[in-house]
């Protein structure tokens, strides 16, 4: 009988997605706890970790067309993918939400 609850249980955590321990979970629940604290200053800090330093050199040195680059990508994405841009960020922000549930209603678990 306990194999078959944790068959049970397995099947349960594979189908909400809660299977796969990655580093992207993670840091998603890590951001959504920073933002939660810290506001947009959060986001826009864990972007500026994302970028390599030749990258945010070139930035410093050439501000407008970084933000030119920026709104370009974004029209471009908004037209051509913003039901599977919306999809993903509302599931990441969804994923963030419920891990911080899952801790405080279950401290026990970690």
């Amino acid at each position: 009988m306990a194999t078959t609850r944790k068959s049970r249980e397995d099947h349960d955590r594979a189908a909400a997605g809660q299977d796969f321990d990655s580093p992207i979970r993670e840091r998603a629940a890590s951001l959504g706890a920073a933002m939660a604290e810290g506001g947009p200053q959060a986001l826009f800090d864990e972007i500026e970790k994302l970028l390599p330093e030749e990258w945010q050199e070139q930035i410093k040195k050439f501000p407008m067309v970084a933000v030119a680059l920026g709104v370009g990508v974004g029209v471009y994405l908004g037209m051509k993918r913003s039901d599977e841009l919306i999809a993903a960020g509302t599931s990441l922000v969804t994923a963030a939400a419920m891990a911080n549930v899952g801790r405080v209603l279950d401290p026990d678990t970690e």
